[in-house]
């Protein structure tokens, strides 16, 4: 019987967790596969194993891992094959295959442009605009990030977007800010490419908060969320991992 392990990254925050739960139901609508189960990668249970053992003790003879990432970093590369791989060792029988993230595309990045526009903010033609991604280790992550910011300047019609990241790429989220701030400009976007609410996205509106003025405006846009174009694409990496004939070599 084939299933679906959906591999979120994980938060201490009930309402992400909930928000991550609540977005996969959409995506099992959209997938005709009896057996889904979503796990975490860190904080919270069910971890990547545990999603697994529920799975086989549900009869699960193949299953497609699929990781709800945005982009290729450490966790897809790295930590899922890490710990998916203990799985396989005790479960010879069952047949697995690995889907991508989401990576970069269009469909998303009108997303941003639609979060921009609900702020309701009418924006300045002088106007900053700031993406914000979670960051990584690895080059990939960057050239990804920054290929998004040109493709949402294209699509906003804006010289240029910077970037900045929350975690272990440069320049960190505290940078890009203040070089926003010390552009000059009345009025600043921040647009964070991130998927679900959490910790991240209320320590980057507490310091919006503490930064924004009267003669200096900053803008927190909405995350990625539950958009359905967000549905959509991870639905489609799902029937991707499906259809996958090759095993991975965990």
């Amino acid at each position: 019987m084939q299933a679906v392990l959906y591999v979120s990254h994980g938060s201490r925050v009930k309402e992400t967790r909930q928000e991550a739960m609540a977005f996969m139901e959409q995506v099992h609508q959209k997938v005709d596969v009896a057996l889904h189960e979503t796990c975490f990668l860190e904080l919270v249970s069910p971890d990547i194993g545990e999603g697994i053992d529920s799975l086989a003790e549900q009869g699960a003879t193949a299953i497609a891992v699929v990781p709800v990432l945005l982009l290729s970093a450490g966790h897809y590369y790295e930590d899922i094959p890490d710990e998916v791989k203990k799985s396989v060792l005790r479960y010879p029988d069952i047949r697995f295959t690995y889907g991508k993230p989401l990576g970069v595309q269009d469909r998303l990045v009108e997303i941003l442009a639609e979060r921009l526009q609900e702020t309701g903010v009418e924006r300045l033609p002088e106007a900053e605009i700031l993406l914000v991604g979670r960051g990584g280790k690895s080059s990939e992550i960057t050239r990804s990030v920054e290929g998004i910011a040109a493709k949402l300047a294209v699509k906003v019609k804006v010289p240029k977007i910077d970037v900045c990241y929350l975690a272990a790429s440069a320049p960190s989220f505290d940078e890009g800010l203040q070089a926003s701030i010390n552009s000059g400009s009345k009025q600043i976007f921040v647009v964070p490419y991130l998927w679900f609410t959490g910790l991240l996205v209320k320590s980057m509106q507490k310091k919006i908060n503490s930064l924004s003025t009267k003669e200096q405006q900053i803008i927190l846009c909405g995350y990625l969320g539950d958009h359905p174009s967000m549905v959509d694409a991870l639905a489609e990496r799902v029937h991707e991992a499906l259809q996958n004939k090759q095993q991975p070599v965990w």
